[in-house]
């Protein structure tokens, strides 16, 4: 589980294949993060098992499933990352539940800048669109962003400028493509919704 809240980045410095899937290798950019073997790292909002840390960088698996639902498989190398460790139960929760599994790959529509700010929108697929809703949050990248506005083809946010600086945001451009992970309530209450819908609103016990 994690928060979303990004305290350091890293970059892609090779791809190669595994079986079905790849091995990502990762360099530090700033500020290493304290991990062991085994542990979850959300990278860009994907969470992953670490393998092979040390004070430079880590490696990780992508499975074929992972490969075809983020955009993790399609980045060029030397690409900008943001990483986030695994939250503890005695972490602040700064962010909102972020689980690191990506629902869908968005694309940016359109980047405003408004000051030391921008507004951005995102499109979202169609499925992910009953689980976005004004003032609810959600994750692009990895990262806890509050929802503005939502209409029929995606949502808006606004990024400020620290956000922008620790996230790599600030280079957005409109096309690109970006991990979402829809708020973990949401999905839950979407699911009962469905469910009792053709049970007669009622919940098994």
């Amino acid at each position: 589980m994690f928060t979303g809240l990004i305290r350091t980045q890293g970059r892609l410095v090779m791809r190669s294949a595994q079986g079905t899937g790849a091995r990502l290798s990762l360099a530090y950019l700033n500020n290493p993060l304290q991990v062991s073997t085994g542990d979850s790292v959300a990278v860009n909002g994907v969470c992953l098992t670490v393998l092979e840390p040390d004070q430079q960088g880590f490696s990780a698996d992508l499975s074929a499933e992972t490969l075809g639902c983020t955009t993790l498989g399609g980045l060029a190398d030397g690409v900008q990352l943001n990483l986030e460790s695994a939250m503890s139960l005695a972490d602040r929760l700064d962010g909102h539940l972020v689980t690191g599994h990506v629902d869908a790959i968005g694309t940016v529509r359109e980047v405003i800048d408004a000051d030391d700010s921008a507004l951005v929108w995102f499109n979202a697929p169609d499925s992910l669109l009953p689980l976005i809703a004004a003032k609810g949050s959600i994750a692009v990248d990895g990262v806890s962003l509050t929802v503005n506005e939502a209409d029929n083809e995606g949502f808006r946010v606004q990024l400020i400028q620290h956000t922008m600086e620790v996230t790599g945001f600030g280079s957005l451009k409109a096309g690109q493509q970006v991990n979402l992970e829809a708020d973990l309530i949401a999905r839950y209450v979407a699911r009962l919704a469905r469910f009792g819908s053709g049970n007669n609103g009622k919940i098994p016990i």
